[in-house]
């Protein structure tokens, strides 16, 4: 059985939507970040960058969510494509990975957490239009980002815009995607898969800190406290 280390954030949740969608067999083991479980080093001999999801299969470690998405795309054979949907494939995938996930956070982030530097949050909403706008301009041409097919590469990019729907993101004045009509017709039918509805069960009962406190910034950001050598 395949362990994943698991928090309730976009990252882990990419994998177990994979999961849910493949059925294999899995079992969540809470790692919980609020907390600063990622530092200790018994987790950091699985993922050394100290982040989640990492999965154990067997003897095999495997740690970043994108790696994981491939891993086990190539361990079930599905949710690939074609053969001829592969460039389009990684390049939708690996823009998730660079892009729209890392500009997500960080607008969430300069939105909720910290709201002090206008320009941060300006620049980190204008990025996030513009990778919407980038993956609409893909939707009108195609059913889902590496082609006809439901793929790896759309549960990457789902995980990350359903984060920023759920936080009220607002770029400019409007809701987050009133102005990305093929956009919201790819999330609305991702969103209705079965698998999509399970994985949003996934790990409701984990016994994870929920405050959002001084120990939760510092277990979190802890870059932010380095001492000073």
């Amino acid at each position: 059985m395949i362990k994943l280390y698991f928090h309730h954030t976009p990252n882990p949740m990419k994998v177990v939507l994979m999961l849910e969608e493949t059925g294999l067999p899995y079992e969540l083991v809470p790692i919980d970040m609020f907390a600063g479980q990622q530092h200790q080093p018994a987790y950091r001999a699985i993922n050394p960058n100290g982040k989640v999801p990492a999965i154990i299969d067997d003897d095999r470690v495997v740690f970043d969510s994108n790696a994981i998405l491939l891993y086990l795309a190539e361990k079930s054979g599905r949710f690939v494509g074609d053969a001829r949907d592969r460039a389009a494939l990684l390049s939708w995938l690996l823009f998730a990975a660079t892009g729209l996930g890392p500009f997500c956070g960080q607008a969430v982030h300069f939105t909720r957490i910290h709201q002090e530097s206008a320009y941060a949050t300006n620049r980190y909403l204008r990025e996030v239009e513009r990778h919407f706008t980038v993956l609409d301009a893909r939707l009108a041409l195609s059913a889902y980002l590496a082609g006809e097919t439901y793929t790896i590469a759309d549960m990457a990019a789902y995980s990350w815009i359903d984060w920023a729907h759920r936080n009220q993101l607002v770029l400019g004045d409007e809701p987050v995607w009133a102005r990305w009509p093929h956009l919201r017709r790819w999330f609305l039918e991702v969103d209705e898969r079965p698998a999509v509805q399970r994985a949003r069960s996934a790990g409701k009962d984990l016994p994870l800190k929920t405050a959002f406190d001084e120990e939760t910034l510092r277990a979190l950001f802890p870059q932010n406290y380095a001492v000073a050598g």
